[in-house]
């Protein structure tokens, strides 16, 4: 019988925020599957947890994952962490659930930290419908077009940014989205210099033209406001009302027609049309 993966949330920075039923499941493994065993190695030496590793990271996802399956389908339990955060969310970990997924193996995921929650809590911009963009792409055209296609994106938008692409990020958002557009941008969230910043996209580029940026970002984008409505010309409609009744259509049903077409109140158009009517 297969054994199961275990997806196991680390800390984004607090050592603290590491939950007990992750300790006990790192504690339990057979084998632990990291993106940096070195980065892990020290948390589990904090928690005085000493279990077999195995390297699994963007560029080894075909070899390590195949390790871990031999191993999964053999019967040992394993969990997987990524370097901090929840594992297979923008990260190599969902290549490995998908994986398990297509073999029959169990995945258990672990509720815990969570850099893109985190920031999207404390930003301040609306929570109840959201969208997680990752990191944008390095090059520029793919950037631009992939910001374009979310030009009129009406979610709260969320990205992650490393400081040496933060400057030429919230240049192109800012010429994309317009700088007048509300932004959080929560850096070193959890940990002892963290920092939230609410201002517009405009005024974050900016103040990083003139600051050089230190730690991870998240930035969270507020979405487009909607299209004002045009309102309705009531001459323009009052003229498709006559041309309706010159092509022999009843008063009534010219009104009706029109009004539903242009989006006016019924008993307003045939109110001014009877006016319409004695002049």
């Amino acid at each position: 019988m297969p054994g199961t993966l275990y997806l196991v949330p680390t800390p984004i920075g607090n050592l603290s925020d590491l939950s007990p039923r992750a300790v006990e499941t790192l504690s339990q493994a057979d084998f632990i599957a990291a993106e940096d065993t070195r980065v892990t190695l020290k948390l589990l030496n904090h928690f005085t947890i000493k279990k077999p590793m195995v390297a699994y990271y963007r560029h080894n996802t075909a070899a390590g994952g195949q390790t871990i399956l031999k191993h999964l389908l053999d019967g040992e339990t394993c969990a997987l962490v990524s370097d901090a955060g929840t594992p297979a969310v923008s990260d190599p970990g969902e290549e490995m659930v998908r994986l398990c997924v297509d073999h029959g193996v169990e995945v258990i995921a672990l509720p815990g930290p969570c850099a893109l929650t985190t920031a999207l809590s404390v930003s301040g911009l609306p929570t109840g419908r959201f969208t997680f963009e990752g990191f944008l792409a390095m090059n520029k055209k793919n950037r631009r077009d992939h910001l374009n296609s979310l030009k009129n994106e009406a979610r709260t938008m969320i990205f992650y940014e490393a400081p040496h692409k933060l400057l030429t990020t919230l240049e192109d958002l800012a010429a994309v989205f317009g700088p007048d557009r509300s932004v959080a941008l929560c850096r070193e969230l959890t940990k002892l210099h963290e920092e939230v910043v609410r201002t517009t996209l405009g005024e974050a580029a900016a103040r990083y033209a003139q600051q050089t940026p230190k730690g991870e970002f998240v930035l969270v984008v507020a979405g487009a406001e909607p299209a004002a409505e045009e309102e309705p010309d009531p001459d323009a409609a009052l003229a498709q009302v006559a041309a309706l009744r010159r092509e022999g259509a009843p008063l009534k049903e010219a009104v009706r027609q029109v009004s539903d077409a242009l989006g006016l109140k019924r008993n307003l158009l045939y109110a001014m049309a009877l006016e319409a009517d004695k002049q």
